[in-house]
């Protein structure tokens, strides 16, 4: 195992320890979020597991408070397809934590047929890019006054598959599913680049990645040729494991300090498309993002 994590992730390991650190996982019942909120939770971390599934978020929290020896492991409910639920959620963490040291926001849905969330945004940039742009909004104070802290926005090397559509955000015009997560999945990335910007001098620091391909429920959508071809490419795909690397390298590696706004793979810094580094499109994104939540975000 230990040398499949060296190929995927150089040499990089650390002995970092998060005791009195407060960490937000978003999606943390399964797949990488899971795998990162274990290793975090053998690293003392109080973790919190932001789920939409609490049954499964307590399976996975007790299998994590057994594995860790870390006691200090909660779920709380948070559905990011339902601003409201956003709202509630966010509320709670202002109310009772005094810090939050780590977000990561890590929930996210891939090539589902169409839907609609709760507020009538197309699901895949609704959950993984207005969700989470709502969620760090409503805790960006209490992030501020926690620094250092980082932020962390679990994209993808599919950004490369879509384009930001500021006409047909909602993809109503025309729906392609894959372009459609390729478009939620560049906006996790400049969003990265635009919070950065902002945050400068703050002592928060914002960092986007690329897992890599990992094996997980994510599939779960795709038809069966897809399905077959995902198993034809099995040995060079990641374990949940592997895939948590490059969240938990973003999360905790001293020589990311001073580094803010870039996107990461295989722990490392990592090349991104051209779109993904548009900062004029970053900014209107970052306005269309405000105007679609009715938030005031300068």
């Amino acid at each position: 195992m230990h040398s499949i994590r060296n190929f995927f992730c150089g040499q990089w390991s650390s002995t970092a320890r998060l005791d009195d650190k407060t960490v937000i996982i978003t999606g943390a019942n399964t797949g990488i979020g899971k795998e990162t909120a274990r290793d975090l939770a053998k690293r003392g971390a109080h973790v919190i597991m932001a789920c939409r599934d609490m049954a499964k978020a307590e399976v996975a929290k007790k299998e994590i408070i057994e594995d860790s020896g870390n006691e200090n492991v909660v779920t709380s409910k948070l559905d990011l397809s339902d601003t409201k639920s956003v709202r509630e959620f966010a509320e709670l963490i202002n109310k009772e934590e005094k810090q939050v040291n780590i977000l990561i926001n890590n929930a996210g849905i891939m090539m589902c047929p169409y839907s609609k969330t709760a507020d009538g945004f197309e699901m895949q940039f609704g959950v993984n890019h207005l969700g989470h742009f709502l969620l760090t909004y409503l805790l960006i104070d209490l992030i501020r006054r926690s620094a250092p802290a980082r932020i962390v926005n679990v994209a993808s090397l599919a950004h490369s598959w879509g384009s930001i559509r500021l006409d047909d955000i909602n993809s109503e015009k025309s729906y392609d599913t894959a372009k459609a997560y390729g478009q939620s999945k560049l906006a996790n990335i400049l969003f990265t680049r635009s919070l950065a910007k902002r945050l400068q001098g703050t002592g928060v620091t914002v960092y986007s990645l690329h897992p890599g391909v990992v094996q997980s429920e994510l599939w779960r959508n795709l038809s069966t040729p897809m399905q077959m071809a995902v198993k034809v490419f099995r040995p060079f795909t990641k374990t949940s494991v592997q895939g948590a690397q490059t969240s938990i390298y973003c999360a905790i590696a001293p020589e990311l300090e001073r580094e803010s706004g870039g996107y990461y793979s295989d722990c490392a810094p990592a090349r991104c498309t051209r779109a993904a580094t548009d900062d004029e499109m970053a900014q209107k994104l970052w306005e269309l993002s405000c105007q679609m939540l009715g938030i005031p975000w300068d």
